[in-house]
């Protein structure tokens, strides 16, 4: 291993240490090593040389170029997340580099963005042309991309057999601008079919997440996050999710609409019973509600079909269909898409953006969406799970009191263990792999829908790794805060 420590720094400590820059196979997972200072105190030195000859990517220390950046511009930052020490500056494919030149496998994907990876070389290519061709113009004109996009998730909508009443969209920049529109479009619906004003309320789902806007944020029941911003917008009544016997007396008369996820992502990958989802869509046509499907986590084939709903019977389809994420592949892009009848219901000036549907990030969001619907690829997740979950039986099997679940479909996996899963990420992420965590105790893979076998395995080998140091020392390695959205108390 390439060990990242000024030798001129360590003699200077003590003349009687002599170290060489040598590789060993546990360094393939970096790239190459440049000195790093490390601490100023012989017994710091030490303990560093020890840390960074036994792990792959040790996170920089107190005294780094990384920290002195990140101490250099956190002054001006507003402090909304809680993050890991290493600064990360590049990315290819499956992998992506910190400043310190770590390499890191990522199973995270920025959190289910990157599905075509890092630095796809088309988009790439797409960005340059497109930003010497127009970047922006406005709503106020047409431009030849947002129309594209629009009939373009309808169509594929369509073919997949997922929504199929699949009608019209509303291209936004963000998840949580998808849903707010959504939550807006459904209360105009109710407007329309009450002219009484009655039909406002919208129902939403224990453990699920919608966004960080004041009405998608009203639409997760997440006290720890609500009450610093209460109150929150009035009629908003929450139900359990996958409780079939609750929704009668849930979804009234007054509910206008009811927004869900097919697939709780920050909710620790709870999956929901096809059962549910029909009685959702049989009671909202009882009382004329609209059905919102949130699949900005779960779409765009992460479960190995294009809409995590699409292997439902048409019966069971929504009204208005919600997606970001990896609509841009880390382009902000969100879309909302709504059948006819919802259409009708919206006039011009009930909703606009400024930036939405700018012809730089349609042009991407066509160009990605054109990949994601390919049915080889969706193939291919649905054969990738398969390696995941045989690997993920193999831990259970070595660690039977830690592992005592696995949920999810396609690419969005959970682990579920029984105890804090952030010091496991810290260890794995000091292996060079980046994993991230969800609802309560879970780990979460939501990798690159492009990973390959082989880079698989050698993730399942790191967290195997990570799951022993934490097990054989489980008070020697400090967890990792802030690796998910909406974390539970205290991480």
């Amino acid at each position: 291993m390439a060990l990242r420590i000024s030798a001129r720094r360590i003699c200077t400590a003590s003349n009687s240490i002599v170290l060489s820059a040598t590789r060993t196979p546990a360094s393939k997972r970096n790239a190459t090593a440049m000195a790093v200072p490390t601490s100023s105190s012989p017994e710091s030195i030490g303990h560093n040389i020890f840390k960074e000859a036994s792990l792959a990517n040790p996170d920089p220390s107190a005294d780094s170029s990384t920290a002195a950046l990140v101490n250099r511009y956190s002054p001006y930052m507003v402090a909304t997340y809680v993050r890991p020490q290493p600064v990360m500056v590049k990315g290819e494919g499956c992998y992506i580099w910190d400043m310190e030149n770590r390499r890191y496998l990522d199973f995270t994907a920025g959190i289910a963005v990157n599905a075509l990876g890092h630095c796809d070389p088309e988009m790439a290519k797409l960005i340059g042309q497109q930003a010497r061709t127009l970047v922006h113009a406005s709503n106020l004109y047409h431009n030849a991309w947002t129309g594209e996009l629009s009939k373009l998730l309808v169509t594929k909508t369509r073919e997949s057999g997922a929504m199929k009443d699949a009608a019209k969209v509303f291209v936004c920049n963000s998840g949580s601008e998808a849903n707010e529109a959504a939550i807006k479009f459904a209360r105009k619906v109710g407007k329309v079919r009450d002219p009484s004003g009655e039909k406002f309320e919208l129902v939403s789902f224990q453990n699920s997440f919608h966004g960080r806007t004041l009405g998608s944020l009203s639409a997760t029941p997440n006290p720890k996050y609500q009450k610093p911003f209460a109150p929150m917008i009035p009629g908003f009544k929450y139900g359990l999710y996958n409780d079939e016997a609750a929704l009668k007396g849930l979804i009234t008369e007054k509910t206008c609409g009811v927004i869900v996820e097919p697939i709780q992502g920050e909710g620790g990958v709870m999956v929901a019973n096809s059962s549910f989802l029909q009685a959702l869509r049989d009671r909202c046509n009882e009382v004329g509600a609209v059905l919102v499907y949130d699949e900005i986590q779960c779409g765009l084939s992460r479960t190995g079909s294009f809409w995590a709903h699409g292997l439902l019977p048409a019966s069971a389809h929504p009204d208005i269909l919600t997606t970001a994420k990896a609509l841009g592949n880390g382009f902000p892009i969100g879309a909302t898409m709504v059948t006819e009848e919802i259409a009708q219901c919206i006039v011009t000036g009930d909703h606009g953006t400024t930036f939405g549907g700018n012809p730089l990030g349609c042009r991407l969001a066509h160009y990605i969406v054109s990949r994601l619907s390919e049915s080889q690829l969706q193939q291919e997740v649905l054969e990738k799970e398969k390696i995941f979950r045989k690997g993920f039986k193999k831990l259970q099997v070595m660690y039977p009191d830690l592992i005592t679940e696995v949920r999810g479909r396609g690419l969005i996996l959970g682990v579920q263990l029984t105890q804090d899963p952030t010091p496991i990420i810290t260890a794995a992420r000091e292996r060079g792999l980046l994993v991230i965590t969800a609802g309560t105790n879970t780990l979460r893979f939501v990798p690159p829908l492009i990973v390959t076998e082989d880079e698989i395995e050698e993730g399942l080998n790191i967290l195997g790794e990570a799951m022993k140091a934490v097990m054989v020392a489980p008070d020697a390695i400090s967890g990792t805060k802030g690796q998910q959205e909406m974390a539970p108390p205290g991480r």
